[in-house]
């Protein structure tokens, strides 16, 4: 990385950042205290077995009866007074959802690292990214994308890979609405949860889904990679994109509440959930086959799963109107000659540029904020008026 970047800097940037990476180092320490669980019990240690009800085995694993009754492939309405031995469930069958739920507990931890990420992108887009003393004739040295791309590697491996699938926002959204079917008893955590997930994409334009999310960072870093490069100049309409993600939320819905099925319980997005990689937990094909598809994909399509499933891709969509901070365009500069419009993967700079009331997805990947020659981009709070600090257009 070139020290020009660094010399750029001014004091109250270095002050900045030495706060900012003292908060980021507390709330991972934090979580590496207080949020890691003990290992996870197995059948066996919990003494459960096939002669007990539903009633007795589903405060142990910490769930309802109806979520223990869609694991052993019940009717949510199963007796819950009756072993499920007499149910037809075999001991096999008991231990292999025992595991399975046991398996999918989430690590607070996670809550803590999302945190941290979250506040390292803004810190980065808003106060780091733009060094005071760099003017505009060396704006290539704005926003070096070496920081954005170590931190998407860190969302992956750590907040993926290491820590596993849970909690995730995707999951964050859908299990809201589970809880309401009562597949889980704890109503209040889910919503904290929703709305944990759902404040994380509104401090910073999606910075939860663009910086933190390690599936989405995942397909970040594919996309990045040097290839395909005329075919990434094609782009799949947004309209397309956000109808299809739209109509698969709410087919979710319906038949999740049972309202096209006439079954409650069944959760679209379980057949759809690349999260459940970072377990390498492919218990359904159409998992297997959803997460090569989005990764293969994703080397010519700018984040394919985060723009056409990803219930919480369309739900922090909404959520970006109402975003603190964001891209933002200084329009007494801006001369439309669509540099940042080149560089855009998603399209959102177009729709920004030309007033469109309809924006695709940013994931404030900053790739637009130092290609603009007159400097009329910048990443600040959206009830201010920018201050692009390039040339003005000539009266």
């Amino acid at each position: 990385m070139k020290t020009e970047y660094f010399k750029g800097l001014s004091r109250a940037q270095l002050y900045w950042a030495a706060a900012g990476l003292l908060v980021v180092t507390v709330l991972v320490v934090l979580g590496i205290l207080f949020g890691r669980g003990g290992e996870a019990p197995g059948a066996e240690e919990l003494a459960i077995t096939a002669d007990m009800t539903i009633g007795e085995i589903a405060p142990k694993l910490d769930v309802t009866g109806k979520s223990m009754a869609k694991e052993l492939g019940l009717p949510l309405d199963a007796p819950k007074n009756v072993p499920v031995g007499e149910l037809g469930v075999t001991e096999e069958t008991l231990n292999k959802m025992v595991n399975h739920l046991v398996g999918h507990r989430e690590s607070n931890v996670k809550y803590y690292l999302y945190g941290a990420v979250v506040l390292w992108g803004w810190l980065f887009l808003v106060k780091l990214g733009r060094p005071k003393n760099a003017p505009l004739k060396k704006r290539k040295i704005w926003y070096p994308r070496i920081f954005y791309v170590v931190t998407m590697v860190f969302s992956a491996v750590f907040l993926g890979f290491l820590l596993e699938k849970s909690p995730n926002p995707m999951e964050g959204g859908v299990k809201l609405f589970k809880t309401m079917v009562g597949l889980y008893p704890d109503t209040m955590v889910r919503i904290a949860a929703f709305l944990f997930f759902v404040a994380l994409a509104v401090v910073g334009n999606k910075i939860v889904c663009g910086w933190a999310c390690p599936f989405g960072s995942l397909q970040e870093l594919i996309y990045s990679l040097p290839l395909f490069k005329k075919l990434k100049k094609k782009s799949v309409p947004f309209i397309v994109t956000n109808t299809i993600r739209g109509v698969l939320f709410v087919v979710m819905l319906l038949l999740l509440f049972g309202i096209v099925g006439g079954k409650k319980g069944y959760v679209l997005y379980h057949a759809l959930n690349p999260f459940n990689l970072f377990n390498f937990d492919f218990e359904l094909p159409s998992i297997l086959i959803t997460t090569v598809a989005a990764l293969v994909i994703g080397a010519v399509m700018y984040r394919p799963y985060c723009r056409i499933i990803c219930p919480f891709g369309l739900i922090s969509w909404f959520a970006e109107y109402v975003s603190l901070y964001r891209v933002r365009i200084d329009k007494e500069a801006c001369t439309k000659r669509g540099a940042c419009i080149t560089v855009c993967p998603s399209g959102t700079a177009k729709a920004r540029v030309y007033g469109k009331k309809v924006v695709p997805d940013c994931f404030s990947c900053a790739r637009c904020l130092n290609v603009c020659p007159e400097g009329a981009l910048d990443y600040g709070c959206a009830l201010l008026k920018p201050k692009a600090g390039g040339k003005k257009k000539a009266a």
